[in-house]
């Protein structure tokens, strides 16, 4: 009869390439069973949405069919419970969002860019896939959906206390703009907080595998009101590749982490057009590749081109054709599936009196000093996002400058609160580990 380390150990080799390592070490193999030749385990995945899902199931089923004295395996596949983020205020539990696996909020602090769209397309690819799919426009001001589905002045039912949300081809599709029509929606702040909390938290839902949500741009009253209202698995941010637009991401990153919600990455909308007459690939802001992720440590999650009626979701296979769709949706679920598997051992930051202190887990530690830290700062405020040109100059930093706090940022980077009033700086570990090794090398 085989061990159970004879099992777990022929599963070592195949490795989460999100996590980067082994499924056995990633603790996704329960309730192992061995009786005589027969081989029976659960496998539990970070999402049931999980890309590698049947990659997994049938390597394991070969590598322990291959051990010796197996005659059968039997293997269930499950999935981890949400750990779903609650942000700052008192929790609301409401029957319509218990049958919801997964909340996902789609975000810029800048309008413009794009948003709505890439929130409907993400939905969108995810029904295609076969998810169970719901889809929320909170923006009261501006609402895009009835535009973007050409869904005007529909009939939106209610009764018992609950709004039932449209169904639009396959999705579940909730918007006030459908209840306003074009009327302008006239209100105030607070008035404004209780509609998004009333079709947020009045809205039948069913179940669903997914809900985005997307946000009314900014970080304001309504975007607290949301993250207080429910829990978020993420947030998924929308930027251009503009200084602007750049700016207003950090700003969002900021918002979402002080508000106890994981970032899952960053998706660069408008970054690129091909010309119908030479079929070259122009991008009218630059070339931006890996300048998010450079700058912010985050996960980009896709770059979307520029595409001729793409904000025309009115078809019922709106976006099929469009591959960087489909990849959008699995780049989500993979994002959902590593934060769900929790963070990993961060650095320690250590302030002294005229330095900071960094020490990674592997051992390499370096002082930087505060003057050098704060001129090294990589925001748009700081450095011209197109050439690259240092903006601050170093002589109009104090010499006395501290920070007042320094901000974990997930698991990709930290901010920190400097003494002269800057605050929207953020520094990927990777960023911080070369600034690290200059200093030490210079101190050397």
């Amino acid at each position: 009869m085989p061990s159970e380390r004879d099992v777990l150990d022929s599963m070592r080799h195949i490795i989460d390439p999100d996590l980067g390592r082994d499924i056995v070490s990633c603790g996704f193999i329960k309730d192992l069973n061995i009786e005589g030749g027969h081989v029976r385990f659960t496998l539990e995945l970070t999402t049931p949405a999980c890309p590698m899902k049947n990659h997994f199931l049938e390597s394991c089923k070969k590598a322990v069919s291959g051990v010796a004295g197996v005659t059968s395996v039997d293997v269930t596949m499950s999935a981890q419970a949400p750990r779903r983020f609650q942000g700052q205020g008192a929790p609301r539990v409401t029957d319509n969002l218990k049958g919801i696996e997964t909340v996902i909020a789609v975000s810029a602090c800048k309008g413009g860019v794009g948003k709505s769209t890439v929130a409907a397309h993400l939905a969108m690819a995810m029904a295609r896939e076969g998810h169970a799919v719901g889809l929320l426009d909170t923006d009261i001001y501006g609402p895009s959906f009835p535009t973007l589905f050409n869904v005007h002045r529909p009939q939106v039912f209610g009764h018992d206390n609950k709004i039932f949300p449209l169904n639009i081809h396959g999705l579940k599709v909730m918007s006030l703009g459908f209840v306003l029509g074009e009327s302008p929606a006239v209100m105030r702040g607070p008035m404004v907080s209780n509609y998004t909390a009333q079709i947020l938290l009045q809205t039948d839902w069913g179940k669903l595998d997914y809900l985005i949500i997307d946000m009314p741009p900014g970080t304001g009253d309504v975007q607290l009101t949301i993250v207080q209202q429910v829990a978020l698995d993420g947030a998924v941010i929308v930027s251009t590749p503009q200084a602007l637009s750049l700016v207003d991401v950090a700003k969002g990153i900021l918002m979402f982490e002080k508000v106890n919600v994981p970032v899952l990455g960053v998706v660069e909308n408008m970054c690129s057009f091909t010309c119908d007459d030479c079929g070259k690939t122009h991008y009218p802001f630059g070339r931006s590749q890996g300048m998010l992720q450079d700058r912010f440590g985050l996960q980009t999650l896709a770059e979307l081109p520029i595409v001729l009626g793409v904000s025309d979701l009115s078809a019922p296979n709106a976006g099929a054709d469009l591959d960087v769709m489909a990849r959008l949706a699995e780049n989500v679920h993979r994002a959902v599936g590593k934060s769900r598997a929790g963070k990993e051992t961060m650095p320690d930051v250590l302030e002294l009196e005229h330095a900071v202190k960094i020490a990674w887990p592997d051992g390499f530690a370096a002082e930087v000093p505060n003057q050098a830290l704060r001129a090294a700062c990589p925001c748009a405020v700081c450095v011209d996002e197109h050439t690259g040109e240092k903006l601050l100059d170093p002589a109009s930093i104090p010499g006395d400058i501290r920070f007042s706090k320094v901000n974990y940022l997930g698991n990709y980077a930290v901010s920190f609160e400097w003494s002269d009033g800057h605050t929207t700086g953020i520094y990927s570990w990777d960023y911080l580990r070369s600034l690290a090794q200059k200093a030490r090398a210079e101190a050397e």
